[in-house]
Formats: structure tokens, sequence, C-alpha cells
């Protein structure tokens, strides 16, 4: 498998960690890192808290021990990040399902951080091996290895921040837990069954009694992928009065899906003024 193949194959959090690597300028030692990594000379890699400990074997009989991290945020700066995770439910859902979002950085330098390493020298790593330079290959065959494995479960980059794919999870749903049980203690109406029977007048929703400047108006295919189908489900409480065939968060999604189509086709006909 070339190059070429091997990065267009990973995930884009993965490739952003190894490019960090690969921009280091002894190419020979890259490329003694990379067959250590591929042969299985990395014996083993566990977590010690924020911390990455691996066993390497080298040419010696024993093998090396490498540690390798990152500085690690505080609680205080977690909290500012995981709160701003919260305010969009597209990264929890993304998350959850394995996949890094593709402005998650965002999320990071909205709060003064940043989730990935400027420079290779904002990585701490040691080696027991005699070569004085750092990275060596053992360092380095392990830095290869965890970007397999950021492919594989992307918040094991969160770790080396400091945060385990549980805490993360944990503090998520308990924000987000919080924020409907506040959404439901300040409007009770939504503690009443959903039923069919809501009515909207769509035409409400284009009345406008000026004509439009037919140069603004551009009018273009909609495409199949909606807000619904971005965020996913909407997370409401279980209401145990509903059937368990069609619960709380069925009947609003249908209805959403059947009024994004109406208000669709009356956008469409506004703009060519048909039956105007």
């Amino acid at each position: 498998m070339t190059t070429y193949t091997l990065q267009a194959s990973r995930e884009w959090w993965s490739q952003r960690w190894l490019d960090l690597l690969d921009s280091y300028r002894f190419k020979k030692r890259l490329e003694r890192a990379r067959i250590y990594s591929r042969q299985g000379n990395v014996l083993s890699i566990e977590f010690k808290g924020a911390k990455v400990l691996a066993r390497v074997q080298g040419s010696e009989e024993e093998p090396y021990k490498v540690s390798l991290s990152l500085d690690p945020f505080t609680d205080e700066q977690w909290e500012y990040v995981i709160g701003t995770m919260s305010q969009k439910a597209v990264f929890a859902a993304k998350l959850l399902a394995g996949e890094m979002p593709q402005n998650i950085e965002d999320v990071f330098t909205s709060n003064g951080l940043s989730l990935f390493p400027f420079t290779l020298s904002d990585v701490h790593s040691k080696c027991s091996c005699p070569d004085k330079a750092n990275p060596c290959k053992h360092v380095g065959a392990v830095y290869y290895q965890l970007g397999d494995r950021f492919s594989e479960d992307p918040f094991v980059l969160f770790q080396l921040r400091g945060r385990t794919k549980e805490q993360i999870i944990s503090d998520l749903r308990q924000l987000r837990s919080a924020k409907v049980e506040n959404k439901v203690t300040e409007t009770p109406a939504a503690q009443k069954p959903i039923s069919n029977q809501i009515n909207i007048n769509l035409n409400a929703c284009w009345q406008y009694n000026e004509p439009l400047e037919s140069s603004l108006v551009v009018i273009a295919p909609s495409t199949s992928e909606t807000v619904l189908d971005i965020l996913g489900a909407i997370p409401l409480a279980k209401d145990e009065e509903s059937s368990a065939s069609l619960n709380s968060s069925d009947i609003v999604m249908k209805y959403l899906e059947t009024f994004y189509k109406e208000v669709s086709q009356k956008a469409m006909l506004a703009a060519m003024n048909v039956g105007g």
C-alpha cells in the first residue's frame, strides 16, 4: 500500500496527528519508526491517566520503555469545552458514533485551547534507549501506532488531554439532561402527551406585503439532507402514556419531516410567483 493510499484511508484527525511527525527532518529515522510500527515491534500501549506508556522491542533483548504525553487541560478548561460541545447536538452525535466532527477544533479554540499539538516540542516523550535524539525510532513507532488508534477511537486523542471517553460522554449527557429538565420546568405544556393534531398555518410562514425583487431571487434545487438529518432524533423525555411503537420523539420527527417538505414546496412556489 502506497503512502498516498494509506493517507487516503485514514481519518482526517488521525492524519493530522501523523502529519506533525512527518514534518520531522530526519527522514531515515522516521522510516525506521514506520517499519517498527508495521512489524509489531510495539509490544504494548497503555494509558496511565493522560500519559501513554509503551514497550518497544529494539535491537536489545529487553524491550525499551517509552512514555508520551501532551499537556492535559485543567478541570475548569474541560468544563468550558464540554459546555460548548453540549450546545450543538451534532458534536455529541458524531462523537458517540465514533467520528470526529470536522470543526471540532472550533470548540477548543473558542475556549483558548488547541486539541492538536502545534509542534513536536509540544509532545513530551522519553525512551530508555541510548539514542540521544528525540523522537527516536522507538518513540516514533509509538507515535504512528497512536495514529492508528485515533482512527479507531477519536476519544484516545481526548484522553491525551486529560479526559476519558466515559467522562466526556457522562458529562455531555448530564448537561443535555439538565437542559431538557429546565425546558420542561419552564414550559408545563411540554409535559403533556404529544399528539398528531398539530396545526400550523403554512401560509403564515411566507407573509410579506412587498413584491420580491426578481434579480435577488435565486431558485436552486433542494438537497435531500435537511437539518433533521444533521441533528438526528430529538432527545425528548419518554412519555409513559405513548405507545412503545411510536414515542414522543418519533411523532415530533414525523411531523417536522412533513412540515419541512410542505414549507419547501411553498417556498419554491413563492419564489416562482405561482398562484400569487
